[in-house]
């Protein structure tokens, strides 16, 4: 354990704040470690490499690449939660699917939820919770999201009638506010510049320009075989093996040439906000114990996750308020986050909350964010947490934070230990 990271545990004891049930440099026998953090490719929605795959088969392929990985029995599994966003039914019926196709025994259940943009995280807590708990043994937190299939102006995200009671309450018709011009709320309440943000998205492309030609994705990357349509109707199969929303060569100025996307005199622009995509990750959890009587390596721990509420209408700020929250848990201070892997729903939040925590942007998505990489909305949290614990194990740091805004109005962050 770091010195540093043991005496602001140590400051909590004596300060009289409540210890972290899991501590860092602690290893415990009933700590939930994860043994695989996986992810598919993340590709451009309706243009990418996923464009003609399901979201169930997305799903299905990074399951089995789990169990391919680690050589885990698949009938050992409990329980798997996924996260997603658009599917029709909330996606249980297709999640269900996935897992029986990636080999899964009907004996293994499946559930599916959804917290926005939070969902793919929530679902590894979730697991995490009910290992705790002792409702389950072993389980997988997983993620995914085709916002090929289910996103766009044909699919409602919202009913088409709602009370005018409720509608009159304070706050609810922000919740009605397209996420675009809560980021302009964030933008003009803040005083986040269009040029701030353009280069903050600039660096983003760079970020991830550069991990890709130096490979450093590959060790988080599960390879996707697949069928793929081309332009005259031929299909052919495909092994998708990179994310492809990067845009080489990318820089403020030529990002700074792009109009407004939801306001003529708006900061907000196609490029410097996330991009719409595909993509699937998973986790695998169980408590130590059981790991060392599997033999199965730990990749990490989770050591604490907490959520917070803020203003619908600006939704964006929620990083700012869930990462001191979930800091409070795991008694830390925000200097010993080595790595933040800070979602980039747009520019002006990713921004906003950095300032506002004080975060050196060096430690920020060393290895880029989505708006380069993209967000697909039920994956991402689980995407993130396979993210963070390659590069923690790369930089040879230890522990890292995962947070991200969330449509509604909240924040969510984790924080875990990597164990290389």
């Amino acid at each position: 354990m770091t010195a540093p990271a043991r005496l602001g545990q140590v400051a909590s004891h004596l300060g009289g704040t409540k210890a972290p049930r899991t501590q860092i440099g602690v290893k415990n026998p009933d700590d939930v470690v994860i043994v695989k953090a996986l992810r598919t490719p993340i590709t451009r929605a309706r243009k990418g490499g996923f464009k003609d795959t399901t979201s169930e088969y997305l799903l299905g392929t990074i399951l089995r690449g789990v169990v391919e990985t680690t050589k885990i029995d698949a009938a050992l599994v409990d329980d798997i939660c996924v996260g997603n966003v658009c599917p029709p039914g909330g996606g249980a019926t297709t999640a269900r699917m996935a897992a029986l196709y990636a080999g899964f025994p009907n004996t293994t259940s499946v559930q599916t939820v959804n917290r926005q943009c939070s969902s793919g995280l929530q679902a590894v807590v979730h697991i995490a919770h009910e290992i705790q708990s002792g409702m389950i043994d072993i389980g997988i937190g997983a993620g995914v999201e085709s916002m090929t299939q289910f996103y766009g102006p044909k699919h409602k995200m919202i009913p088409d009638t709602i009370s005018e009671e409720v509608m009159a309450a304070p706050e609810v018709a922000d919740c009605l506010t397209p996420m675009g011009f809560t980021s302009e709320n964030v933008a003009n309440d803040f005083g986040i510049s269009r040029q701030s943000q353009d280069e903050f998205a600039a660096l983003s492309h760079q970020r991830v320009e550069k991990a890709q030609k130096e490979g450093l994705f590959d060790a988080e990357i599960y390879p996707v075989k697949t069928k793929i349509v081309d332009k005259d109707g031929n299909e052919k199969e495909v092994v998708v093996s990179r994310d492809d929303g990067v845009r080489v060569g990318t820089t403020a100025a030529t990002l700074g040439k792009l109009r407004p996307a939801f306001s003529a005199e708006g900061s907000t622009t196609a490029g410097n906000a996330s991009q719409v995509s595909d993509g699937a990750a998973a986790v695998l959890m169980m408590k130590r114990s059981r790991a060392v009587e599997l033999g199965l390596p730990v990749q990490g721990k989770l050591i604490a996750a907490a959520v917070a509420g803020v203003p619908p209408r600006i939704m964006g700020v929620g990083p700012a308020y869930a990462v001191p929250a979930v800091l409070k848990k795991a008694g830390l201070t925000i200097d010993q986050l080595d790595i933040v892997e800070l979602n980039e729903a747009f520019a002006s939040q990713a921004l906003y909350s950095v300032q506002k925590l004080g975060l050196d942007i060096a430690r920020v998505n060393p290895k880029g964010g989505a708006i380069a990489l993209g967000h697909p909305l039920g994956c991402t949290g689980a995407r993130q947490v396979s993210t963070l614990l390659t590069e923690l194990k790369r930089q040879d740091k230890r522990v890292g934070c995962a947070t991200m805004c969330i449509g509604g109005g909240y924040g969510m962050a984790a924080v875990f230990e990597s164990e290389h």
